[in-house]
């Protein structure tokens, strides 16, 4: 375990954070936590922003990232939202620490971010994650950055665009059951046939970052109620002042604080694995970081009396207006199953390469009762027509009825089937 300052802070504190870590660290092994080797970074504000937009310490560079880190920022700047920390997927494990952490709030971060080095570790959707993806990732930016010398800045962003709106649509297990359909950056590399080497390398480097971050998509709830849990455990056990006791009490009520009109993933993660935990046992527990994800934790562990315990329901906007519609167990955790269902992204199937025989590229919208926004959609075609280079069809549903649009590059076109 290591703890390196970026910005300067006094070698007091630092030792006092040292000593603390390694208190931490012993806790969660005494407790049964299993993870990487731990690196620790104390990083000022903006570096943590960075890192927050961009995802990861080293990307590269994007437009989108700026916008998410402009975002991050002023919301911070408003008191709105706070990052306190980032951890990486990555052997050895990586997290940030942020130097305007008062000691206490560090404290509490390392011993989060050591339950997320083991749920890392040892939740199934992780196991075929690449753990050295900093470094591939840091190649593939020096990469771009070559490419945008040789072709051009702009050419190089105008096809980062349109990667990047494929991009996530992968097949989530491509190792285990492919489907030349479900995966898109896939069968574009496989059948856009004019495409540069330049580009293919783009795509299917994003596709690869796509992969990576797939899982942490699938946990939410469940990797941060896993941190949640443990981090307050962790903390217990260390020997505070009742100055510190109450600051503490005080940050942990913070991070589960319900959210309005908005799902607090720590919240609910926290509370559903201490339900797992008080029902069946300990070693449940374990069991649930191992194999569950955020769909079959909420559709399997979520009961009525925890839905009403956290006051859970139902609403949509109507006539302009924030309504309930349900506040039933049921209506809950089905509403849940269909946000977390594919990380809440649309189904794309690509079914056809050579569409009307004229080289043209026919998708097909997985229809689940959940129409497309129709804006999105016009700027997703346009996307992937940039890609493929020809014309792009795309079946979905619109007010009810089944609907081709059509992109010819510029423009789109829609009709009824």
């Amino acid at each position: 375990m290591a703890v390196v300052r970026r910005q300067p802070v006094s070698d007091q504190d630092l030792e006092r954070l040292a000593r603390a870590i390694e208190e931490i660290v012993g806790h969660a092994r005494a407790m049964g936590l299993d993870f990487f080797e731990m690196r620790y970074e104390i990083c000022p504000p903006d570096v943590l922003y960075t890192f927050g937009a961009y995802g990861m310490p080293t990307r590269f560079s994007h437009w989108s990232f700026g916008k998410a880190y402009h975002l991050l920022k002023s919301q911070a700047d408003l008191g709105i939202t706070r990052i306190y920390e980032l951890v990486i997927n990555a052997d050895p494990c990586h997290a940030f620490l942020l130097e305007s952490n008062s000691l206490l709030e560090n404290m509490m971060v390392a011993a989060h971010v050591l339950a997320h080095a083991d749920f890392f570790k040892n939740n199934w959707r992780f196991r075929e994650t690449n753990r050295q993806m900093i470094h591939a990732m840091s190649a593939f930016a020096e990469r771009v950055r070559q490419y945008e010398r040789r072709v051009g800045r702009e050419r190089v962003e105008r096809f980062l665009d349109a990667g990047l709106a494929v991009a996530e649509q992968v097949d989530p297990f491509p190792s285990t059951r492919p489907d030349p359909r479900r995966d898109l950056p896939r069968f574009l590399l496989d059948h856009a046939s004019g495409l540069e080497e330049w580009q293919r390398d783009i795509l299917s480097s994003l596709r690869e970052e796509a992969l990576y971050f797939r899982p942490q998509m699938e946990t939410k709830i469940l990797n941060e109620g896993w941190a949640s849990l443990w981090h307050a455990r962790i903390m217990r056990q260390l020997d505070l002042t009742p100055a510190e006791s109450l600051e503490f009490a005080r940050l942990h009520a913070a991070v589960l604080a319900p959210h309005p009109f908005q799902l607090n993933p720590y919240r609910l993660g926290y509370h559903l694995l201490e339900s797992i935990e008080a029902r069946y046992g300990r070693d449940a527990l374990f069991e649930a970081r191992t194999v569950e994800t955020d769909l079959s934790l909420v559709r399997n562990h979520l009961t009525p009396e925890l839905c009403e315990e956290l006051g859970l329901y139902v609403y949509a906007r109507q006539g302009g207006q924030l309504r309930v519609q349900a506040t039933g167990w049921e209506a809950v955790r089905d509403a849940l199953v269909r946000q977390l269902e594919n990380c809440g992204l649309p189904y794309i199937y690509a079914e056809d390469d050579n569409y009307q025989r004229r080289g043209e590229l026919y998708l097909r919208h997985g229809y689940d009762g959940v129409e497309l926004d129709v804006t999105h959609l016009h700027q997703a075609l346009r996307h992937v027509h940039h890609i493929w280079g020809r014309p792009v069809h795309l079946e979905t549903v619109c007010d009810g009825r089944r609907t081709l649009y059509t992109c010819d590059g510029e423009n789109v076109e829609s009709r009824a089937l």
